[in-house]
C-alpha cells in the first residue's frame, strides 16, 4: 500500500514539471514572433522598453508577494548596471533592430548560437575550465552549422548583412554578460529574484533614457504590436524566469537547460505557420548542425567516485536555489554550456537561466531566446535571455 500511495503521489509531480518545460519552450520560441509584430507598428527601442517595462512589472510583483527587498551597496548596483546591459537592454535592442530585416526564423536560429559564443569566450576569459576535444569539435560543428543556415557557398546571397550581424551580436551579448556576472556578483548574498528583479529593473531605467533620444513618442497606438509587446515582457521576460527558476529547482540545470534546444525549432514553426515566411533546406538542416554543436560544447565527462558525484550534486542544488551564482553549462551562463539555456533565450531573457549553472561555483541562457534570460540572480540563467 505505501509503494502504490507514493507513486501516485509521484506521478502529478512528473507531470507537471514537464508541462511547465513545455510552456516555457513555447513562450521563449514565440518570442521572436512577437518581436517581429511588436516592430510592425512600433520603433525597436520602444519594443524593448515596452518589453522590459512589462517583465519588471511581473517580477516586482513576485517580489511583493514573497517580500523580497531590492539589493544594497553601490557596488552591487554598479555590477547590476553592466550585466543589464550585457544581458537585457543590448541584445534585446539588437534583435529588435536585426528583425526589422531578416526573418523572425533567423533571428530564432542566431539565439541558438550562445552556447558556441561562450564555448569560444571560455577558451580565452575562464582557464579554470579546460574544454575537452569533444566540446572543442562541437565549436566548429555549431559555427559550421551557423555557415549551412547563411548559405555561405551561395555568397551569403539573398540575406541582410546587417541585420543577420545584429542578431548574432546580440547572441554573443550573453555570454559576455554571464562571464562578467559569474566574476562580480557571485556570493553577494542576495536571492535571485532580488537579483533579477533589479536587473531588469536597471535595464528598464537604461531604455528610459535611450529611447527618447532615438525614437519620436507614437502617435498612435496600434492594438495587435502592443498587445505582442506586452506578451513578450510580461510572459517571456517576467513569467518565463519565474517558471525556469522553478524548474531548475526541481529538475536540476542539466534538465532545465534543455529547453534551449526547443526554442530555434518552435521559432521557426511560428515563423513559417503564422507569419508566413519563406523557409529553404538550409534553414533547417543548418539549425540542426547548430544545435548539435551546442550540445557537444555542454558535453562533459562523467565524474568518478562519489566525493565528485556529492560536489556536482551540491553545486547543482546551490544554483537552483541561487544562493550563490554559478557559471552554467547553457543560455542559460559564464561557459559555453553557460551559453546555451537562456538564450536566451530566448533570448532568454533574464539574467540567471539554468543554462548558467555549471558544478563550478559563481555565477553567470534560451537566448535567450533567448534571451533574456539570468545570470545575475544565479550569478547567472542564456538567457535565457533570450529572448
Amino acid at each position: 500500500m505505501t509503494t502504490v500511495t507514493t507513486s501516485r503521489a509521484r506521478t502529478p509531480r512528473a507531470l507537471d514539471w514537464r508541462l511547465r518545460f513545455a510552456v516555457l519552450s513555447l513562450i521563449w520560441g514565440f518570442s521572436f514572433l512577437l518581436i517581429k509584430v511588436g516592430t510592425d507598428g512600433y520603433a525597436p527601442f520602444q519594443v524593448t522598453l515596452g518589453r522590459l517595462f512589462f517583465g519588471t512589472a511581473v517580477l516586482a510583483a513576485a517580489m511583493a508577494v514573497k517580500r523580497e527587498r531590492l539589493p544594497r551597496g553601490a557596488r552591487t548596483w554598479g555590477h547590476l548596471f553592466v550585466a543589464a546591459l550585457l544581458l537585457n537592454a543590448l541584445p534585446f535592442s539588437l534583435f529588435a533592430y536585426s528583425e526589422l530585416t531578416i526573418p523572425s526564423t533567423l533571428a530564432g536560429i542566431c539565439n541558438a548560437t550562445s552556447p558556441l559564443w561562450g564555448m569560444a569566450l571560455s577558451l580565452v576569459a575562464l582557464s579554470e575550465d579546460r574544454p575537452s576535444r569533444v566540446r572543442v569539435a562541437g565549436l566548429g560543428i555549431g559555427f559550421l552549422g551557423v555557415l549551412t543556415v547563411l548559405g555561405a557557398w551561395q555568397g551569403f546571397d539573398g540575406l541582410d548583412a546587417r541585420g543577420t550581424a545584429m542578431a548574432l551580436l546580440a547572441s554573443l551579448s550573453y555570454p559576455i554578460g554571464w562571464i562578467y556576472v559569474r566574476r562580480t556578483l557571485a556570493g553577494t548574498g542576495h536571492s535571485h529574484l532580488s537579483l533579477t528583479g533589479a536587473q531588469l529593473l536597471v535595464a528598464t531605467v537604461q531604455l528610459a533614457f535611450v529611447t527618447p533620444l532615438f525614437t519620436t513618442f507614437p502617435t498612435r497606438f496600434p492594438l495587435a504590436p502592443l498587445l505582442a509587446v506586452a506578451a513578450l515582457g510580461a510572459l517571456g521576460t517576467g513569467l518565463a524566469v519565474l517558471i525556469q527558476y522553478g524548474l531548475v529547482a526541481e529538475v536540476g540545470p542539466t534538465t532545465g537547460q534543455m529547453v534551449t534546444y526547443f526554442i530555434p525549432v518552435i521559432a521557426t514553426a511560428a515563423g513559417v505557420t503564422l507569419l508566413g515566411e519563406t523557409l529553404t533546406w538550409s534553414t533547417p538542416v543548418g539549425a540542426a548542425i547548430v544545435l548539435a554543436g551546442a550540445a557537444l560544447t555542454q558535453a562533459r565527462p562523467r565524474r568518478r567516485g562519489r566525493e565528485d558525484r556529492t560536489r556536482v550534486t551540491e553545486a547543482e542544488q546551490v544554483g537552483a536555489t541561487g544562493t550563490e551564482p554559478t557559471a552554467s553549462t547553457d543560455a542559460t551562463a559564464a561557459t559555453a554550456a553557460t551559453a546555451a539555456t537562456a538564450a536566451t533565450a530566448a533570448e532568454t531573457p533574464s539574467t540567471t537561466t539554468p543554462k548558467d549553472r555549471t558544478p563550478q561555483a559563481p555565477p553567470a541562457p534560451p537566448c535567450t531566446p533567448n534571451q533574456n534570460p539570468n545570470p545575475s540572480a544565479t550569478a547567472s540563467p542564456r538567457p535565457l535571455s533570450k529572448l
